[in-house]
């Protein structure tokens, strides 16, 4: 068994202050970031090559779409719908609770989704960041294109998933098959969002190196071996 699974951390007001501090201002950053490249995004970069450059691959997209990848990318989205993620996050959080007869890896799911969402949300209350112009498969929520949220949904979900396998010492296959889950369901999402027009390339690689940075944020403080 891994130190994750073996050191429980003491839950003691002063450390359940510490995580939070360390967790809210870990927020707080990512926040300022993402909403400091989502402005260069649409004010400073709009007419720079970066741009243009996703302007391009989005139009390039629309231009192959075939019946075939247009029913595989609807339901890859699916596996990062907030309906979803909150039924697979809320089932995981259950059974951990049962399984462990503790909280530290439901909390840890729980601060991973919850997290990404705040952050997500909040931040595309400052980012107003049109739609590609192409033709949108799906509709479009009433949030701005960056970040992606369904990107930065299915890195929470998923990852965490695959740290919590990994720190309990779980079988090799199962831990395999999550880390296999962990990388191939967000490249899937984020390729489905650019192929069916909800989001700009630079949107779906914001939202997973967001989501990332979180996740090892998450898992640093709440996983901290403690002597």
């Amino acid at each position: 068994m891994s130190a994750v699974a073996t050191h429980e951390p003491a839950h003691s007001g002063a450390a359940i202050k510490s995580a939070a501090a360390w967790l809210i201002t870990a927020a707080v950053i990512l926040w300022a970031l993402l909403i400091s490249v989502g402005y260069l995004l649409t004010h400073g970069l709009e007419n720079s090559m970066l741009v243009r450059w996703d302007h391009s691959v989005e139009r390039s997209l629309s231009r192959h779409r075939s019946g075939g990848l247009t029913t595989v990318t609807h339901y890859a989205t699916f596996g990062a719908e907030t309906l979803t993620v909150i039924g697979i996050g809320l089932v995981v959080f259950i059974v951990l609770r049962i399984v462990l007869r503790r909280w530290r890896e439901s909390i840890f799911l729980a601060v991973a989704l919850i997290g990404e969402v705040t952050i997500f949300v909040s931040t595309t209350m400052f980012v107003d960041r049109d739609r590609p112009d192409v033709a949108h498969l799906d509709g479009a929520p009433p949030t701005s294109s960056f970040p992606s949220g369904h990107t930065a949904a299915s890195v929470a979900l998923y990852g965490s998933l695959a740290v919590i396998a990994v720190g309990l010492g779980a079988r090799a296959w199962v831990r395999w098959i999550l880390l296999v889950l962990a990388v191939v369901m967000p490249a899937t999402v984020a390729m489905s969002r650019l192929y069916r027009g909800m989001h700009f390339p630079t949107d779906v690689i914001a939202g997973a190196l967001f989501a990332l940075t979180w996740l090892m944020v998450a898992r640093a403080v709440l996983f901290r071996r403690r002597s």
